[in-house]
C-alpha cells in the first residue's frame, strides 16, 4: 500500500460523528473567542471613557478652585490661576474681566479662599467635556471682615483634543463678582 492509500484509509476509519464533533467544537471555540475579543474591546473603551471623564472633572475642579482663590495683596497670582490652561480666546476675555475685577479687589481688600466640593461631567461631544463643579468659597473684605461662606458654581468646557484646555467658562458669578465672560 502507498502512503496516499494509507492516509485515505485512516480518514475513512474516522467516524463521521467524530469529525462533526470536531467541527462543532472548533465553531464553538471560534464564537467564544470572538465574543471574548468583542467584550474585551468594549471594556477597554468603557474604561478609557471613564478615565477621560475623571480627568476632565479633575481639570475643572483644579481650575475652579484656583480661580476662586484671590487676594488683594497679590492679584497677579490670582490672574495667573484665572487664565491657566485656557485657550487664547478665553484668556483674552478672562484677562479683561480680571482687569475690571481688580478695580474692586484692592479698595475692598478682598480675599477669598476656596476648597473643592465636587465636579461632574454633564455631557461629552467629540472630545469636548461640559463639566459642572462646585467650590466652597470663604470671602473676606472690608464689608465682611469675618467672611462670607458661599458655593461657587462653574460650568467649563474642556477639550481633550486641545490638550485638555478649557475653552469656555460660565457660572462664575461668585468668583468674579457678578459677570459671566461671554
Amino acid at each position: 500500500m502507498s502512503e496516499k492509500s494509507t492516509a485515505r484509509a485512516v480518514v475513512r476509519n474516522i467516524p463521521r460523528r467524530t469529525i462533526l464533533a470536531g467541527v462543532l467544537v472548533a465553531a464553538v471555540i471560534a464564537v467564544l473567542s470572538w465574543q471574548w475579543y468583542s467584550t474585551a474591546g468594549e471594556l477597554d473603551r468603557r474604561d478609557a471613557a471613564a478615565a477621560d471623564r475623571a480627568h476632565a472633572e479633575q481639570v475643572a475642579l483644579d481650575y475652579s478652585t484656583g480661580a476662586a482663590q484671590m487676594s488683594f495683596q497679590n492679584t497677579q497670582e490670582w490672574r495667573g490661576r484665572l487664565v491657566a490652561n485656557t485657550t487664547p480666546e478665553l484668556t483674552t476675555r478672562l484677562t479683561q474681566a480680571a482687569t475690571s475685577m481688580e478695580q474692586l479687589i484692592g479698595p475692598m481688600q478682598w480675599s477669598s479662599t476656596a476648597r473643592p466640593i465636587a465636579a461632574k461631567v454633564e455631557s461629552e461631544s467629540d472630545g469636548v467635556f461640559r463639566v459642572v463643579c462646585f467650590v466652597d468659597v470663604l470671602t473676606k473684605n472690608v464689608q465682611a471682615p469675618e467672611g462670607v461662606q458661599s458655593t461657587a458654581t462653574y460650568k467649563l468646557d474642556i477639550d481633550r483634543g486641545r490638550d485638555w484646555s478649557i475653552t469656555e467658562i460660565s457660572g462664575i458669578d461668585s468668583a468674579l463678582g457678578g459677570g459671566t465672560p461671554r
